[in-house]
């Protein structure tokens, strides 16, 4: 999978940077060190001065690429969720078991990402921790509703959709499979931060995965 992942590129919404940070080694520069430096300081203390400090340049220079930190978090998110769509079709393209596809689906999803070493200035793994603990900060916010119809969260919804078709084929009775859908892959982002940060309000632990969780959730509500 890393192979064919090599060789596709994560297309962003057009609207979400002044300049396409892919097209420069400057560009690439600015994603992979926000990265770095969100995980490092959080978003909240993350600062295009900070970056630029960090990678040598004026602030000003990375204003050419982002008009605002929160544009850099909508476009770290929406690659991260390309990329996710990219391994879900992959992972279940040829398995023709309904419950199987989707338990697939729910793994590529919910578990432990570890950098695939395909993409030298996206460190995946550590992109994941920045989704797990910042992601909602992209949506709970007063535009939200605007920023919905210019297309921002489309990658997204069409990841959730993807699963919601998967839970639909598995059991067509089943009411909920908008929510369940959108329940497990919200969800596993906050299980994941609970596991690591608030132990005793979560059975996920060091043996126990998110994955394993969703998996048997949706074997008991879609018989």
């Amino acid at each position: 999978m890393n192979t064919i992942l090599a060789n596709i590129t994560i297309t962003v919404n057009d609207q979400l940077y002044v300049k396409n940070p892919e097209t420069s080694s400057l560009g690439k520069k600015i994603i992979e060190h926000s990265i770095l430096m969100i995980d490092e300081i959080g978003f909240e203390n993350f600062t295009f001065k900070k970056l630029g400090e960090k990678i040598g340049s004026n602030e000003s220079s990375i204003y050419r690429y982002f008009e605002s930190k929160h544009k850099l978090l909508l476009y770290l998110s929406s690659w991260y969720w390309g990329w996710m769509e990219y391994k879900l079709v992959f992972a279940t393209n040829n398995l023709s078991v309904p419950l199987e596809k989707l338990k697939k689906a729910i793994t590529i999803l919910t578990e432990k990402i570890e950098d695939d070493f395909t993409t030298a200035h996206i460190n995946e793994s550590i992109l994941n921790k920045i989704i797990i603990t910042e992601f909602t900060k992209t949506l709970l916010t007063k535009d939200v509703d605007e920023e919905n119809k210019i297309g921002f969260f489309l990658v997204y919804k069409r990841v959730i959709n993807r699963v919601i078709e998967m839970i639909q084929v598995v059991n067509p009775d089943y009411k909920y499979a908008k929510s369940l859908a959108s329940s497990i892959v919200e969800g596993a982002l906050h299980q994941h931060f609970l596991k690591d940060h608030l132990k005793t309000i979560t059975n996920c632990n060091e043996t126990i995965s998110p994955t394993d969780f969703y998996i048997d959730l949706v074997e008991r509500i879609t018989k």
